[in-house]
């Protein structure tokens, strides 16, 4: 059984945000929907409080965690050590996508390096904080982050970017909307499971 700890305390903060790679998992409401996982590099993430934390999203070929941020909002992100001690932190919560135009967008934006393509920050209310033994992680050495990803965006312009968000981002491979129509956030559900319960 993993441990749960109250909050991320500053220990905790510090090591979510020196990772240089974690993972991001949701999944449509529908059980015919596909669940998505996806890894997240060059430390993109931000401790804003024992409870919060957000993310830098780039653009990219897939839009999956935005659209199901949409439908239902749940999230868990998962961090490993590669190398030092064996642990594996997970944070499940509730995700809100954060788009220019959004209140907070240009408060979060100067929390991180300017990158070109940046598509969205995920903020998270984090509602779990557990952590395993880690002993089946491999030990890894990190070598560097890849830039292909920044020089693609960059090749091609702001209205390039936004040309391909509107043509490859507009729906979830289950048609779920993400980057078209009304932003509101989701409701949370009525029968949404508290800490307590998970």
């Amino acid at each position: 059984m993993p441990n749960l700890r109250p909050e991320i305390d500053s220990d905790l903060a510090a090591w979510l945000e020196t990772q240089p790679v974690f993972f991001v998992a949701t999944a449509p409401m529908s059980t015919n929907g596909h669940v998505n996982c996806s890894p997240k590099g060059g430390t993109c993430l931000k401790v804003l409080g024992p409870r919060r934390v957000v993310y830098q999203e780039a653009t990219g070929s897939g839009v999956e965690t935005i659209a199901h941020l949409r439908e239902n909002g749940r999230i868990v992100l998962m961090f490993c050590s590669f190398q030092g001690d064996p642990k594996i932190i997970r944070l499940h919560g509730r995700g809100e996508v954060i788009r220019l135009g959004h209140h907070d967008f240009e408060g979060l934006h100067r929390l991180f390096t300017d990158r070109a393509g940046t598509r969205s920050y995920i903020q998270i209310d984090v509602s779990r904080v557990s952590d395993s033994c880690g002993f089946g992680v491999p030990l890894m050495t990190f070598q560097s982050p890849r830039d292909i990803l920044e020089k693609w965006c960059i090749s091609r312009g702001p209205d390039g970017i936004a040309d391909y968000q509107r043509r490859k981002n507009a729906r979830s491979i289950d048609g779920l909307p993400a980057l078209d129509g009304d932003f509101a956030p989701p409701e949370p559900p009525l029968d949404s499971p508290t800490e307590d319960t998970q």
